[in-house]
C-alpha cells in the first residue's frame, strides 16, 4: 500500500488517556468519541463533583460512558477512573492504576479545568490561586512526568497535549487564577517538549476558543456573534478533531507548539 493512502483507523491499536471526560457536551468527552472512531482505546478521567457546582451541573456519567462505547472500533476498549486533582497525589494514583489496569499507554490529553472560583485583581485570594494552580497546571505537569517515565524502556513514540486558553491573544477579565495556571501550561509547552523528544514523544498545546459546552445564552451569543467570520461558535467536535490528529503518525513532526482553533475569532472586533 501507498504510504500516501491514509489509513481509515489511524490510531488503531493505541491507548489514549482524556482527563476531564464527564459531559456530553464537554470537548473531552467530543476528543474520547473521535480517537475511539480512529480506532484507539480509550481510557478517561473525571471528577463530576466539579461539575455539579457549576451552573451546568453534572451529567448523567453512564450516557457519557455509552456515547464513547458506541464510537469503539473492534477489540479496543474504554476504562474509565475517578479522582480529584486537588489532591496532589492524583496524578501518581491514577498513572499507577492505568498501568495496572491497562498496562502501557501511547497519549495522554490533559483536557481538565478548574473554571469558576476566581476573579480580578483586588478580588483575589490565596486559597483562589493555589487551587487553579494544583488543578490546571501542577497535576498536568506530574501526569506528563509519569507518562514519560514508563516510556523509558518503551520504544515506541507519545503524544502529550495540553490545553491552554486565549490569555495570550486577549485580556479575560476576572479570571486571574485560570489565566496564571493556564498560560503556564503554554509556556512550559517548549522546554518540555525539548526534553522529551529525546524519548520520541511529542508534546503541543491546544487553544480550543471559546466553544459552546453548555453555558451560552442567546444573549451571550448575540454579543459574541461578530467576533466569528464563520458566524457561529466553535464546537467540542471542533478541537476533538485537531486534537485526534495531533495524536497520530501524521503528527509526529509537530513538537513545541501552541496551536489555536478558534475558527477565526477576533477579540477586537467592533460589536455591530
Amino acid at each position: 500500500m501507498s504510504h500516501l493512502i491514509r489509513d481509515q483507523y489511524p490510531l488503531k491499536g493505541k491507548k489514549v488517556l482524556i482527563t476531564g471526560v464527564s459531559r456530553r457536551q464537554g470537548i473531552g468527552y467530543a476528543i474520547a468519541r473521535q480517537v475511539a472512531a480512529w480506532g484507539a482505546s480509550v481510557i478517561i478521567h473525571h471528577f463530576q463533583s466539579h461539575d455539579k457546582e457549576q451552573a451546568w451541573g453534572a451529567d448523567d456519567l453512564s450516557e457519557v460512558v455509552k456515547g464513547i462505547k458506541a464510537e469503539l472500533r473492534d477489540d479496543a476498549s474504554l476504562y474509565d477512573s475517578s479522582g480529584d486533582f486537588l489532591d496532589p497525589a492524583e496524578p501518581k494514583r491514577l498513572m499507577d492504576e492505568i498501568s495496572k489496569n491497562c498496562g502501557h499507554i501511547d497519549a495522554l490529553v490533559c483536557n481538565h479545568a478548574m473554571s469558576g472560583s476566581d476573579g480580578a485583581i483586588g478580588e483575589l485570594t490565596v486559597d483562589m490561586l493555589d487551587k487553579h494552580w494544583a488543578v490546571n497546571a501542577r497535576s498536568s505537569i506530574l501526569l506528563s512526568q509519569f507518562f514519560a517515565k514508563q516510556h523509558d524502556t518503551h520504544s515506541g513514540g507519545g503524544r502529550i497535549i495540553f490545553m491552554t486558553s486565549g490569555q495570550r491573544l486577549g485580556p479575560m477579565f476576572g479570571e486571574i487564577a485560570y489565566v496564571a495556571s493556564k498560560g503556564a501550561l503554554a509556556d512550559l509547552t517548549l522546554t518540555i517538549a525539548d526534553q522529551l523528544a529525546d524519548q520520541n514523544i511529542t508534546v503541543n498545546t491546544v487553544n480550543p476558543g471559546p466553544v459552546d459546552t453548555g453555558y451560552m445564552t442567546k444573549e451571550l451569543w448575540e454579543s459574541l456573534k461578530p467576533m466569528f467570520p464563520f458566524g457561529r461558535m466553535g464546537q467540542p467536535e471542533d478541537p476533538a478533531r485537531l486534537i485526534a490528529w495531533l495524536l497520530t503518525e501524521e503528527a509526529s513532526w509537530i513538537t513545541g507548539q501552541i496551536i489555536h482553533t478558534e475558527g477565526g475569532f477576533g477579540r477586537w472586533r467592533p460589536h455591530s
